[in-house]
């Protein structure tokens, strides 16, 4: 979707919407118009949306929409903002209309308020509808462009940076999205690579011949049931040289039947968006390079498919990771954490970050702790897991902390390796946190963000349609913003 600034007059489209303060009607609204939004309810509040039809010039009739955007005063003002512009696309994305004109004038907002309605209005535009070769006229999207009439005077600047935003979370929705027959480690990588050409970031991606001279045991052997060869992907954005970078890791198991301990049938198709941590992470990068952000950070995706041919691992086998430490699969379905390990070692032999943080749909006990509102949080470093639970906070991502401990380690003791794969059931998502920390080096701050609750949803939100959410892109640029560019 497209936002454009400062069209008026004969270019102004036929569909505008003004917004509204809660409780505060327009005053110029004709008697008629204001009996019919009382009528309807209508207050003002964030997400409230109110059509009426009048004539304009020249006798032409000109559809008009009231939009809420809350208490002016509100603790959550650029979430309800952007509530307000997400609801003014959900109405109309299918209308019929091709452009939309959002006016700002007289709504008090700031420019950096402004930029957020319009953010709102363009990820709920969202929709991958490449598949889709039936689709009756009025189920097809119309909505192209987002006209911005009277916006406040830096708001243009404001979007540039909003915008790569969008461009970031609709590249991770798009990967995730994708079905696991167009996207795996291959093509994952190629994907990336023709997105982010041009941006200035610098790409390294490895083969299964590299991890193997490597000793990268533990994802090699969740890839080596699929004929679909993994890929390491790197991604490097150097927009300030000096201290030590920040490194972003993601889980890339482009599809996840569970291997030999497969899963029920029933489901299984959603395992297309196991990928989700490795799409947050690609979006990420691309949104950072797009708003040249002034900060050195790397991108790594551990990517493979866990399939259950005759060549699979199976249950009890004792892998060597890169780091040297063994482990005795226990539970071929804990597949992530067994990719996660080698891709943080190899990221802090190759860079030495000062900080990681990994993003990983790791276990289905997290959706079962928090449903679908928060992403589980685990950290070794107080301060780090303070800044990305302001960063949730700010950006909508949300993340709700987990304990680590000494008692919750001892579960993953293996009597054959060093360590087993899975714990008991109870605290599955601690124990899979735990597993994690060994491969941390000492000195290293470490975030470990358990995203299998939020990167796929079954209803609309306010920015986002059914399906990928992109959650991850929003909440690691604010960390970004706040902590290393500050």
């Amino acid at each position: 979707m497209i936002v454009e600034f400062g069209k008026t007059g004969a270019e102004r489209p036929r569909l505008v919407a003004r917004l509204v303060a809660e409780g505060a009607l327009p005053a110029d609204c004709d008697a008629v118009t204001r009996a019919a939004a009382e009528a309807q309810r209508f207050t003002g509040k964030s997400g409230q949306v109110f059509e009426f039809f009048a004539a304009g010039e020249g006798g032409a009739t000109v559809r008009h929409a009231l939009a809420g955007i809350g208490e002016p005063g509100a603790k959550d003002r650029i979430a309800t903002l952007e509530k307000a512009g997400g609801a003014l696309t959900a109405k109309y994305l299918t209308s019929g209309e091709p452009a939309l004109a959002i006016d700002f004038a007289d709504s008090g907002l700031s420019a950096e308020e402004a930029a957020a309605v319009l953010l709102g209005a363009r990820l709920r535009g969202w929709r991958h509808d490449v598949y889709r070769t039936r689709l009756k006229d009025d189920q097809k999207a119309s909505l192209a462009t987002i006209v911005a009439l009277g916006a406040p005077a830096g708001a243009e600047a404001a979007w540039e940076i909003e915008s790569a935003i969008a461009e970031g979370v609709e590249f991770t929705r798009e990967l995730v999205t994708e079905p696991a027959n167009v996207i795996y480690p291959e093509s994952f990588v190629e994907r990336c690579r023709a997105r982010l050409e041009g941006t200035g970031i610098e790409i390294v991606v490895l083969g299964k011949e590299e991890m193997t001279a490597l000793g990268m045991g533990a994802l090699l052997g969740v890839a080596q049931g699929s004929v679909r060869e993994p890929r390491l992907l790197a991604m490097r954005w150097k927009g300030k040289a000096g201290a030590r970078p920040t490194a972003f890791v993601g889980k890339g198991v482009t599809f996840d039947t569970g291997g030999i301990s497969i899963k029920p049938a029933a489901g299984m198709e959603d395992m297309k968006w196991d990928m989700g941590g490795a799409g947050a992470v690609a979006g990420t990068m691309l949104a950072l390079a797009r708003r040249k952000a002034q900060a050195d950070v790397i991108g790594v995706c551990g990517l493979v498919e866990n399939m259950p041919d005759g060549n699979a691992q199976r249950p009890g086998d004792v892998v060597t990771s890169m780091s040297g430490q063994t482990v005795e699969v226990i539970n071929t379905d804990a597949e992530g954490r067994l990719v996660l390990c080698d891709a943080l070692t190899w990221v802090q032999k190759e860079y030495s970050p000062a900080t990681i943080v990994d993003l990983a749909t790791l276990t289905g006990a997290m959706i079962i702790s928090l449903g679908h509102e928060h992403a589980g949080m685990f950290s070794n470093d107080d301060l780090l897991a303070s800044q990305l639970d302001a960063a949730g906070k700010a950006s909508g991502d949300s993340l709700w902390r987990f304990p680590l401990g000494a008692a919750y380690d001892k579960l993953i003791d293996s009597p054959i390796a060093d360590m087993k794969n899975v714990g008991p059931r109870y605290g599955g998502s601690i124990t899979a946190a735990q597993f994690l920390q060994r491969y941390v080096d000492k000195g290293v701050a470490w975030a470990h963000l358990d995203i299998a609750g939020t990167v796929w949803v079954d209803k609309a939100g306010a920015t986002h349609d059914k399906g990928a959410t992109g959650f991850g892109v929003r909440l690691l640029d604010r960390y970004v913003r706040d902590v290393l560019e500050a």
